[in-house]
């Protein structure tokens, strides 16, 4: 008999599991184990009257049955975390997705995905720190700050894990810390070609991956940010280090809430998503932050839905971003790569204190030319280039010259386009841009 206690399952319906406890009932978020065959694990999601646990099928176990036994555990999903996690791949309960062993050692220790550690309230300001990308558009339009959000945006095919595989590459490769990606409902595909992309080029030594694929549940793809963002907050708080974090889809996240709000039998909101979508991007967006240990730094790419920018989920992770790449398929259509949209991506960071004078003075005139062109587009499509004044033609000529200039072989596409990437410093975007400008 279990010591903890143990109950029996009142109904199966979908994903959802009802236990009913007659004493010492489970805690929210506690994992329960099922007198099943393959003794299927229950995550409690929220409790109800008369000693009810509502609970999640984590792993889809369909061996379940009414008035089965389950028996408490006392503990949540725990994943490994520690030095022996680096290099390694993992699902969203920890298990190696690589071929490996489980890792083990006197070092290593699992940590709760649910348990939020305790924050302090620091005022202590500090200079940003500007990171370095390689990538010219990002390190000019979105500076890359250590401690920072940036979204990468766009709908499909666009070419946003492409930009996330390039980022994992040039920053692992500069040694600028440790990398965490986390790959939330995203083709098997790409999980595979970014590991694959790393092993090759010696760059799993200084990144860990935790990857809940499409094909899984979404319990499963909703844990596996959660895990990734617990391994990540270890190294911060333990080890002291400095955190890149990756994550593709973001989107993908607030999808896999919406379908657990649907099994639960949730109303929805009024624009479609589950009523808790704010709490929901909250919770996870609150975890990715810095403190007095170490910082963490992330990258979110966000699907957009047949290409709306204004989707409800989309605006909701944009609101906790300090900057975003905005993809465009009318870019991506003229070959430029990346297909960055320059007028629409922004960043709040793009600012004095933070790029200095010389760049914050050139972004101005650059956007200003960007403007210009996309207003002479319209009217040079009906009289012709020709017939412009000299002053706007010449501004025309400057402004193409830009957008050519911000395009960029990548060198986790050398194998597909046979040009060899390229890693641009931003004193040298700086030059480059002032060069066209005059």
């Amino acid at each position: 008999m279990n010591v903890l206690g143990s109950g029996s399952i009142r109904s199966v319906r979908d994903l959802v599991v009802v236990v009913q406890f007659d004493d010492n009932g489970p805690e929210i978020g506690e994992l329960l184990i099922a007198r099943s065959q393959s003794k299927a694990l229950l995550l409690v999601n929220h409790l109800q009257d008369n000693n009810l646990a509502v609970c999640l099928n984590v792993l889809g176990d369909r061996a379940m049955e009414k008035n089965m036994a389950v028996d408490r555990t006392g503990r949540g999903i725990e994943v490994p975390v520690g030095q022996q996690t680096i290099g390694r791949i993992f699902d969203a309960l920890g298990r190696p997705l690589d071929g490996m062993a489980m890792p083990s050692g006197p070092d290593l220790t699992f940590k709760n995905v649910m348990q939020i550690p305790t924050r302090g309230t620091s005022f202590s300001s500090t200079k940003p720190e500007v990171l370095e990308t390689g990538i010219k558009v990002i390190d000019f339009f979105t500076p890359f700050i250590k401690g920072r959000k940036i979204g990468i945006i766009g709908g499909a095919g666009v070419g946003k894990t492409v930009l996330t595989m390039e980022l994992i590459h040039n920053v692992a490769k500069s040694g600028q810390g440790l990398s965490f990606f986390t790959g939330i409902g995203e083709r098997i595909r790409e999980g595979h070609e970014l590991y694959e992309t790393l092993k090759e080029r010696n760059l799993l030594g200084s990144t860990c991956m935790f990857f809940g694929q499409m094909d899984q549940n979404p319990v499963q793809r909703v844990l596996v940010g959660l895990s990734a963002v617990a391994g990540a907050e270890y190294f911060r708080d333990q080890e002291k280090k400095d955190i890149l974090f990756f994550a593709d889809n973001m989107y993908r996240y607030v999808q896999a809430r919406n379908e657990l709000s649907t099994i639960l039998e949730q109303i929805p909101s009024e624009g479609g998503y589950e009523p808790t979508i704010f709490s929901d991007v909250k919770l996870l967006q609150d975890r990715l932050s810095s403190n007095d240990n170490g910082s963490i730094t992330s990258v979110q790419t966000i699907y957009v839905p047949a290409d709306d920018l204004s989707d409800p989920a989309v605006q909701m992770i944009q609101h906790e971003l300090d900057g975003t790449i905005v993809l465009s398929r009318k870019v991506a259509e003229q070959g430029i790569r990346p297909a960055v949209d320059l007028i629409r991506t922004s960043s709040s960071l793009l600012s004095v204190d933070v790029v200095g004078q010389r760049h914050y003075d050139l972004s101005v005139r650059v956007q200003a030319l960007l403007q210009k062109h996309e207003s002479l587009r319209s009217i040079i499509a009906i009289i012709g280039e020709n017939e412009l004044n000299p002053n706007d033609r010449a501004d025309f000529a400057k402004a193409k010259r830009l957008i050519q200039f911000f395009s960029q072989p990548m060198f986790v596409t050398e194998a597909f386009t046979n040009q060899k990437g390229e890693f641009v410093e931003r004193e040298a975007t700086l030059k480059g841009v002032e060069e066209i400008i005059g």
